[in-house]
C-alpha cells in the first residue's frame, strides 16, 4: 500500500481511538472538566503529562533544530528537560497541596486579589495562545504532506478533533486521550529511529548508534557517525556539526528561559491537580520524567541520522533524478529549489539562504512553487546572491527522515500519526487552560460568583470552542516555525508566572502589589522585545543589535529577573500580606504539619 493509504488508515484509527476515549470519559461536573475529579492514577497521569508537555516542538521540530544548528540546537534539549526536573521537584508537590483548579486560582488566592487573578488569566491566555500556534502549525505540516490536504483544511480537521474531545471530555477526557496519544507518539518516534540506527551504525539502540561507527550496507567504515557528519558538513561549506557558534551568554539565557518557562507553564502545572494526594503528584512527576526522557534521549540521534541521510542524498544530484520524497515535500512548499547556475543540479551548501524570505514570498508553510507555461520554476522572491539553491524548512526533518532512509510505507504513516498525536495532545491541554481560565477565574471567581455549576460548565465549553477557533487562525497564520514559537511561549511563561509562583510558595513577605507589578513588568518587557525583533524589525534580529547579545528566544530570562526585582522591591515598600495569607503559605509549604493539624 502507498504512504497515503497507510497514513489514512493509521491516522483514522488513532482519531477514532481518541474520540472513543472522549465519549467514554466525558466530564459531567466542573471538577471532572477542570481537574478530572482529582482521581487520575499516578502512572496514567505521568503518561498524560508527558504527552501534554511533549508537543509538536518536541516530536517534529526539536530534532529538526538540532539537525540544522548542530551543537547549538542542544540548548533546547537541555532547557526543556531541565525545566521539567525543576517543575517536578520545586513546584508540583506544593501546588498540589494548595488544591485549586488553575494557576490563576493560586495567584488570586495567594495574593488575595481579583486584580491579581485577572492579570494571571491574561498572562495564561497570552502564553497558551502563543504556544498553541506552534501545535496547529505542526498539524498543518503533517496534513499537507501525508494526507494531501491544504494547510488550511488540515488545520480545520485538527480543530474539529480537538474541539470534540476537549469540549466534551474536559480534563478527564483529555487525560485519558493523552495516555493513548503518548503511546502513539513514542512508538512512532522510536520505530524509525531504531530502523535508521541499524542502517547507519548496525546498532539497534539509537542512543548508542549516535556515538557508534558509521556503516554502509552493514560494513563498518572506520569512522564514527559524528565524524562522518562533520566531514559531510564541512565539504559543503557548513560549520562543523559538533561545534557551536552561539555565544555562551545566549546559550545560558535560552536554556534558563526554557527551564523556568517549563516550570511556569499553566497547562503542565494543572496536571498535578488531577491526582488524589501530594504523594501521587510526586510519583506522577517521576513517571512523566521517565516517559519524557525516552524521547528526549533519542532526539539527538534522530537529528544526526536525518542530517547525515539528507547530506548524502541531495547535494549535487540532477533535479530530474531527485528522489520521490524530495518532490513530495516540494509540493508542500516546505522544500524549494531554484537553478541559479543553470546546470540542472541541486546545489546545497552553507553559503547562505537560498531565497530572500520564504521561497514564494508567502507568509506560512502553504507556499507553492509557481511554474511558467514552459514548466520553468518561478519565484516571487529573487534568489540571494550565493551558490545555495535549496530551501529546507527545519520542521520537516523528523517527518521526512523515514522517507529519506527508504523505510516501509507503514513506518512513514506511523510517523505522521505520531506527529499529530504530539500536536493535538498539547493543543488540547492548552485550550483547556484557556477555557478554565475564562470560565472559572473570570466568570465564576471574578464577575459572576453566583453562577451554578451547570452554568459554569457551559461557560467552560463555550470558552473552549472559542479558543479552538482562535487557535485555528494561528495555525493557518503561524508567527514562526514550531520550536521557535514554542520558545517564545516559554519565555513569556518564565517572565510572568514563574516568579509569582516561586515567591508565592517560598516567601511570606511578597504581597499583591509586588506580584502584580512583577508579572506586568516581566511579560511586557519580554513580549515587547520578541515583537520588536521578530515582527516589527526582523532585519535587526542579529546578535549585534540584541541586548547583551541575548536573542529573543532567551530574553525571557531577563524578563524573569526583572519580575523578581520588581516584585520583591514593591513588596518591601508596601504593607505585609494579611496573617491569613502567611498561614496559607505555611500550609502549602509544610503539608505534613498541616495534615497533622487537620487530623488527616
Amino acid at each position: 500500500m502507498s504512504v497515503q493509504v497507510w497514513t489514512f488508515i493509521l491516522v483514522g484509527l488513532s482519531f477514532a481511538l481518541y474520540i472513543g476515549i472522549a465519549v467514554w470519559s466525558r466530564a459531567r461536573s466542573t471538577g471532572e472538566f477542570y481537574v478530572a475529579g482529582k482521581g487520575v492514577p499516578s502512572l496514567a497521569n505521568g503518561m498524560a503529562t508527558a504527552a501534554d508537555w511533549m508537543s509538536a516542538a518536541s516530536f517534529i521540530s526539536m530534532a529538526g533544530l538540532i539537525s540544522f544548528m548542530g551543537r547549538d540546537g542542544a540548548v533546547y534539549l537541555m532547557g526543556w528537560t531541565g525545566g521539567y526536573v525543576l517543575l517536578a521537584l520545586l513546584l508540583a508537590p506544593y501546588l498540589r497541596r494548595f488544591g485549586k483548579f488553575t494557576v490563576p486560582d493560586f495567584i488570586g488566592d495567594r495574593y488575595y486579589s481579583k486584580t491579581a487573578r485577572v492579570v494571571a488569566v491574561v498572562c495564561a491566555i497570552f502564553v497558551s495562545f502563543t504556544y498553541v500556534a506552534g501545535q496547529m502549525r505542526g498539524v498543518g505540516v503533517v496534513f499537507s504532506r501525508f494526507l494531501g490536504l491544504d494547510i488550511e483544511l488540515g488545520v480545520l480537521v485538527g480543530m474539529a478533533i480537538v474541539f470534540f474531545y476537549a469540549v466534551l471530555g474536559g480534563m478527564k477526557g483529555i487525560t485519558y486521550t493523552q495516555v493513548a496519544q503518548y503511546c502513539v507518539l513514542i512508538f512512532a518516534y522510536l520505530v524509525p529511529a531504531i530502523f535508521i540506527s541499524i542502517l547507519l551504525t548496525n546498532q539497534p539502540i539509537p542512543q548508542i548508534g549516535l556515538g557508534a561507527e558509521y556503516a554502509v550496507d552493514g560494513a563498518k567504515q572506520g569512522v564514527s557517525l559524528l565524524d562522518k557528519l562533520d566531514g559531510l558538513s564541512t565539504e559543503l561549506g557548513f560549520a562543523t556539526y559538533t561545534d557551536g557558534s552561539k555565544s555562551t551568554i545566549d546559550v545560558f539565557f535560552i536554556a534558563m528561559a526554557l527551564m523556568v518557562g517549563t516550570a511556569g507553564l499553566p497547562h503542565v502545572i494543572v496536571r498535578f491537580y488531577t491526582v488524589k494526594r501530594v504523594r501521587d503528584a510526586r510519583i506522577s512527576a517521576f513517571w512523566a520524567l521517565l516517559f519524557i526522557a525516552i524521547l528526549y534521549t533519542t532526539a539527538p540521534a534522530v537529528a544526526v541520522f536525518a542530517r547525515t541521510n539528507l547530506l548524502q542524498s541531495i547535494p549535487g544530484i540532477a533535479y530530474e533524478k531527485a528522489p520521490g520524497w524530495f518532490k513530495n515535500w516540494e509540493d508542500t512548499g516546505l522544500i524549494a529549489w531554484v537553478d541559479k547556475n543553470g546546470d540542472g543540479k541541486i546545489q546545497y551548501d552553507g553559503s547562505g539562504a537560498a531565497f530572500v524570505g520564504k521561497p514564494t514570498g508567502k507568509d506560512g508553510p502553504d507556499a507553492r512553487p509557481a511554474r511558467s507555461a514552459g514548466g520553468e520554476r518561478l519565484w516571487d522572491n529573487a534568489p540571494t546572491a550565493n551558490s545555495n539553491e535549496l530551501y529546507i524548512d527545519r520542521d520537516i526533518m523528523v517527518l521526512a527522515n523515514p522517507e529519506i532512509a527508504k523505510l516501509p510505507s507503514w513506518v512513514i504513516g506511523l510517523v505522521a500519526a505520531g506527529g499529530l498525536a504530539a500536536a493535538l495532545s498539547t493543543a488540547a491541554g492548552l485550550l483547556l487552560v484557556i477555557s478554565t481560565s475564562v470560565a472559572h477565574d473570570l466568570v465564576k471567581k471574578t464577575f459572576h460568583p453566583d453562577i451554578t455549576e451547570k452554568g459554569e460548565l457551559i461557560a467552560a465549553r463555550i470558552a473552549a470552542g472559542g479558543a479552538v477557533v482562535v487557535a485555528g487562525y494561528f495555525g493557518i497564520n503561524p508567527p514562526g516555525f514550531v520550536a521557535q514559537v514554542v520558545a517564545f511561549a516559554f519565555g513569556l511563561a518564565a517572565s510572568s508566572f514563574f516568579p509569582a509562583i516561586i515567591l508565592g510558595i517560598f516567601s511570606k513577605r511578597i504581597n499583591v502589589y509586588g506580584a502584580i507589578s512583577g508579572m506586568v513588568v516581566g511579560i511586557l518587557f519580554t513580549a515587547s522585545y520578541i515583537i520588536y525583533f521578530k515582527f516589527i524589525n526582523p532585519a535587526d534580529n542579529v546578535p549585534e543589535n540584541w541586548l547583551w547579545e541575548i536573542s529573543p528566544e532567551g530574553i525571557g530570562t531577563v524578563g524573569m529577573i526583572l519580575n523578581f526585582i520588581v516584585a520583591i522591591g514593591v513588596s518591601l515598600a508596601t504593607p505585609r500580606p494579611p496573617e491569613a495569607i502567611r498561614t496559607l503559605v505555611d500550609r502549602v509549604r509544610y503539608p505534613r504539619k498541616a495534615m497533622a493539624e487537620e487530623g488527616s
